[in-house]
């Protein structure tokens, strides 16, 4: 009589320990991107943490978890996965070698470089500062000039949480396991950029592909890469000069688009085909800030010479949308020409040019619902806005700036650090993460 019994017993807490199980496996998945920062501009690519609540007010003696140098200069945004903060930098050498003298100086670059430098990636313990481990994946001298506030290490890894994907640029893209050994690399070729301007367009990972939008003023190509071999899926020429951005991954009426925003046109790929699902003329020269989506709509800016904001009903974009109904608002004015947006909780906020102003945007019908807003001390600004619950922080020359999120501009604080910031400020839970040019802060409510 027992062993029916036991059998319905152990056939219960075995289906109990299944469902327990199937739950907890449930939530680390839908809550692996949310707890984390996985690419430049973090989960979902809006710049925005909804969860988190880093402090208002810190300063070099308050609210300074810790503070750590970082080697060499990049100005690429880290990325935070579990308790590793992965940063990249191109550490400058002792070792000279004679380059093509000859070669034309550019003004935005008085300091062309002829030493080698050690392109690295390193992995930064985000509870106590600590350097887990550093791997260089390339030495050489960079071929290309860069701005002179750039840097060879502007471009911003990724993750899927199992690996890190590293993109220098001219020195290929690197798939590093967690520990930081070198699975694969992918060499692309030397990119020609505008006016020596430098390099910054990250890659984005999806599911099994990995995204380069290569955009030059040679030839330019968009890559869907086999993400455990870097092998191509898919591969198509564009034709397009320089821009910057980072291709932006979306699903929509159950398929998934790839899209990129660029002078010429922007466009969507299929995801699975790099057929063009639909396209759109494009934006101003020197395309820079990041597309970003919510809720069906999706939202396309630049402010190089002019000014342009576009919103899109991803639901009636198909073919040649320039002048449709998929079109449903424009604001072309007061748009950012280096800093991407962010978008949260149905508002659209943005800065003027390279400059410390802000405008705030109903995105459903793009109504103003503040704009022109002065930041105190912030003026040249190459760095994004991020925000967090209940406030955005905007990074720049020794100022970091913080302003309340919602309906009404309201200036909540003002943070002097002893470092400049052209990286964009990473929000993980209560923590800020700031990568300057000199040192790395997290800033924390002790």
């Amino acid at each position: 009589m027992r062993k029916p019994i036991l059998q319905t017993s152990y056939f219960c807490l075995s289906l109990f320990l299944l469902m327990v199980a199937g739950q907890v496996q449930a939530q680390i998945k839908a809550t692996d991107y949310t707890a984390n920062w996985p690419e430049w501009r973090g989960f979902n690519q809006t710049g925005a943490s909804t969860t988190g609540n880093p402090p208002v007010e810190f300063s070099e003696t308050n609210n300074v978890k810790w503070k750590i140098e970082i080697p060499g200069k990049g100005h690429a945004t880290p990325i935070v996965w579990g308790t590793q903060i992965i940063v990249l930098s191109a550490v400058p050498t002792d070792i000279k070698v004679q380059k093509n003298a000859e070669a034309a100086p550019s003004p935005m670059s008085p300091t062309q470089t002829d030493m080698v430098h050690k392109f690295t990636v390193l992995s930064i313990d985000k509870i106590t500062g600590k350097t887990n481990w550093q791997t260089v994946v390339d030495e050489e001298v960079p071929a290309e000039r860069t701005h002179e506030l750039g840097s060879w290490a502007s471009n911003s890894p990724c993750t899927d949480g199992e690996n890190i994907f590293a993109f220098f640029g001219s020195r290929g893209l690197y798939c590093l396991d967690m520990k930081g050994n070198v699975k694969w690399k992918r060499k692309f070729g030397v990119m020609d950029i505008v006016a020596s301007f430098g390099e910054g367009s990250s890659p984005a990972v999806y599911k099994d592909k990995i995204f380069i939008q290569w955009d030059h003023q040679g030839k330019s190509f968009m890559y869907a890469l086999n993400k455990k071999t870097g092998e191509d899926v898919w591969k198509f020429e564009r034709d397009e000069k320089t821009s910057w951005t980072t291709p932006l991954v979306v699903e929509v009426n159950g398929k998934t688009q790839v899209i990129t925003s660029a002078t010429n046109k922007v466009r969507s790929y299929d995801f699975e085909t790099g057929a063009i699902v639909w396209e759109l003329k494009g934006m101003t020269s020197n395309v820079i800030p990041n597309p970003v989506y919510a809720d069906g709509i999706l939202y396309l800016m630049s402010g190089f010479r002019g000014n342009a904001l576009k919103a899109v009903d991803l639901a009636k974009a198909n073919g040649d949308i320039t002048g449709t109904a998929a079109i449903l608002w424009e604001y072309n004015q007061d748009t950012p020409y280096t800093p991407s947006p962010v978008l949260m909780r149905g508002k659209l906020y943005f800065l003027k040019g390279n400059k410390g102003i802000l405008t705030c945007l109903d995105a459903k019908d793009g109504k103003v619902i503040y704009s022109n807003q002065k930041l105190d001390g912030i003026s040249d600004i190459f760095s994004s806005p991020t925000a967090s619950k209940d406030q955005i922080y905007v990074a720049a020359v020794g100022a970091v700036d913080v302003v309340k999120a919602g309906s009404e501009f309201a200036l909540l604080a003002k943070n002097t650090l002893d470092d400049t910031f052209e990286a964009s400020p990473v929000v993980v839970g209560n923590d800020l993460f700031l990568r300057g040019y000199k040192h790395l802060y997290c800033i924390s409510k002790k």
